[in-house]
C-alpha cells in the first residue's frame, strides 16, 4: 500500500493550539469519507481510509493563551493512501471553521514517506493507560503486534513549552512530556513517544500504522526525529 503525506498551506490568523477535535469535525463535514460511521468496510478493513488516515496538527507560532498564530509555513497535513489524493483535492480553496476560528486551504503538495531509524510522535494516546510504566508497556505491545522491533521510550521533558502551552506534571513523577487532547468536555492524556533502532521497513510501517488511537485528531502520528 502506497501512503503519502498530502499537505495544504493554510491562511488565517490564530487558532486554538489544541485544535485536533475541531479540525476533525470540520473536515468530516466537507469530506464524509474521513468518518467511519456507517461504513462497514472502513471499520473492518485495516487498509481502508478510515483506518490509515492521520491528520497532523497544524503547525504555527505559539502565542500564549493556548493559541497558535498561523505563519507562511503553516500547513495542514494528511497521511493517507495515495488512491485518495483525488478525493482530498476537493479541499483546495475551501474554508475550514474550527469553532470560532477560520482558515483557508491553498493548493496541496504530495510528499513521500521517508524511512528513518528514529521516529517521534508528539502525542500518543492509548485508552486506559495514563501512567508512565503501564503506558510504555502498552506501546511496546502495540509495536510487537505490528512486528516492529524498535526500542520505544517516553521523551524526557527538556524545559520546552508544549504546542498547547500546557503540560501536566504531578508531584513526584518523572519528568516525561505528557500532553492532553480536549474532546468536547473531556481531556485525553497521552505522552510524547520516541521509537529508535528501526529498520527501513519498520520505519515505514510505523509511519503508516501509527500507535494508539485518535490519529484523525493528531495523535499517534510518527515523523522522523530531527537531531
Amino acid at each position: 500500500m502506497h501512503v503519502v503525506d498530502m499537505e495544504f498551506p493554510v491562511t488565517g490568523n490564530r487558532i486554538a493550539a489544541d485544535h485536533g477535535y475541531a479540525l476533525y469535525g470540520s473536515l468530516s463535514r466537507l469530506l464524509p469519507n474521513v468518518h467511519p460511521q456507517g461504513n462497514k468496510k472502513s471499520s473492518s478493513d485495516k487498509d481502508s481510509l478510515a483506518q490509515i488516515l492521520g491528520i497532523h496538527p497544524i503547525n504555527g507560532r505559539l502565542c500564549g493563551d493556548r493559541s497558535l498564530e498561523l505563519t507562511a509555513q503553516s500547513r495542514i497535513r494528511f497521511r493517507l493512501p495515495a488512491e485518495y489524493i483525488q478525493d482530498f483535492l476537493l479541499l483546495t480553496g475551501k474554508i475550514l471553521n474550527l469553532d470560532s476560528d477560520r482558515l483557508t486551504l491553498g493548493a496541496p503538495t504530495i510528499r513521500q514517506l521517508t524511512p528513518a531509524p528514529r521516529l517521534y510522535s508528539r502525542l500518543v494516546t492509548i485508552k486506559g493507560y495514563q501512567t508512565e510504566n503501564s503506558f510504555l508497556e502498552a506501546v511496546q505491545g502495540q509495536l510487537a503486534d505490528l512486528n516492529i522491533h524498535g526500542i520505544a521510550s517516553l521523551v524526557p521533558r527538556s524545559g520546552e513549552v508544549s504546542l498547547e502551552g500546557k503540560n501536566i506534571r504531578t508531584e513526584g513523577e518523572e519528568l516525561y512530556i505528557r500532553r492532553t487532547l480536549r474532546i468536547a468536555d473531556r481531556e485525553i492524556v497521552g505522552f510524547a513517544v520516541r521509537v529508535q533502532d528501526l529498520t527501513a521497513q519498520e520505519s515505514l510501517d510505523l509511519q503508516i500504522r501509527g500507535l494508539g488511537g485518535r490519529r484523525k485528531m493528531g495523535c499517534g502520528i510518527f515523523i522522523p526525529e530531527r537531531n
